[in-house]
């Protein structure tokens, strides 16, 4: 009889765990908290409290927002799931949900991600202006060296313009020179 007990309120438990899963707004709500929180304190004690605090914390938030809507992924083991992000080819698990809950981990993890993404971030973004300044060295590159050909071949038609003209003053001076021979 205790077993059958046992097992009807594992089975209950269980019923009831993956009836109560958090979904991914829950998740991202608790992070978006999470992050609220965070932010809120670095900002205090690294700047104070002041408006332009408050505007640099609204971004932030706004763009850690973006980031979450468009790189949180929710894993579900429908006993409980858990939320990850990709960082650098790594997947950095962010949150747990079980039993309507959603549990976010510690601070020290979650500067180490902000940190993370926004060193990612800037890794991107360098690598983007590099190649486009790559791109835009290859294109000056490339007009100069058609200006360079353009230049040859400019070139190249003056001396045979003047090899015409010497050519005909030849000739011209061959035709006198030979009428008058013709003539003595």
């Amino acid at each position: 009889m205790k077993k059958l007990l046992v097992i009807i309120i594992v089975l209950l438990v269980a019923v009831l765990m993956t009836q109560t899963v958090p979904d991914k707004k829950a998740h991202k709500e608790a992070m978006m908290e999470a992050v609220k929180e965070y932010i809120n304190e670095e900002a205090e004690e690294k700047f104070g409290d002041n408006v332009l605090t408050g505007i640099g914390k609204s971004v932030v938030v706004k763009t850690i927002e973006v980031v979450l809507n468009t790189k949180l992924k929710v894993d579900d083991y429908y006993l409980f799931n858990t939320t990850h992000v990709r960082l650098n080819g790594e997947n950095k698990v962010l949150s747990l949900g079980i039993f309507g809950k959603v549990i976010t981990f510690d601070k020290e993890m979650l500067r180490e991600n902000l940190e993370a993404a926004a060193k990612a971030k800037e890794e991107e973004a360098e690598e983007k202006a590099a190649a486009k300044a790559s791109a835009k060295e290859l294109k000056r590159l490339e007009k100069e060296k058609k200006k360079r050909e353009k230049q040859l071949k400019k070139e190249e038609r003056k001396r045979e313009k003047e090899a015409r003209k010497e050519a005909k003053r030849r000739e011209k001076e061959a035709r006198k020179a030979a009428e008058k021979a013709e003539k003595d």
